[in-house]
């Protein structure tokens, strides 16, 4: 069964590459790190702050060609943790059907936050189970 989560912390290291974001489980204790590349820590700290660029950025196009095709976002799941590494899918609803886009976690909170409202982030909780389990 998936569990909600939400985007706790962004710990932004000027010094290498490996940026973290902390995803924290809503109605729960559980959370953890994902270590994910400065182009997406900056990308998602930008909106949340609400700094807005004047045109669209990458994962602003992402919504707009789901959008523009006549998609709905409709949340993302985290859903496997394969050596190390998460995978996650995009879930958009298209005439009725909801379709999963493989996507790398930190592009698929990039977009989340870029939605109104932000889009449920879910982790499935064997992944939740294995990445707590690593630590």
């Amino acid at each position: 069964m998936p569990v909600p989560m939400e985007l706790s912390r962004i710990i932004l290291n000027e010094v290498n590459d490996q940026q973290f974001i902390f995803l924290k489980e809503i109605d729960g204790d559980r959370s953890f790190p994902i270590v994910i590349g400065p182009y997406e820590a900056y990308s998602i700290e930008r909106r949340i702050k609400g700094d807005l660029p004047q045109r669209p950025m990458t994962h602003d196009l992402i919504i707009n060609v789901i959008e523009g095709l006549g998609g709905e976002l409709h949340d993302l799941l985290i859903s496997e943790l394969k050596d190390h590494t998460f995978y996650a899918r995009l879930r958009v609803r298209r005439d009725g059907e909801l379709i999963e886009i493989d996507a790398r976690p930190s592009d698929a909170i990039a977009v989340a936050v870029r939605c109104e409202p932000k889009l449920p982030i879910f982790v499935n909780e064997d992944v939740l189970n294995d990445v707590l389990r690593e630590q």
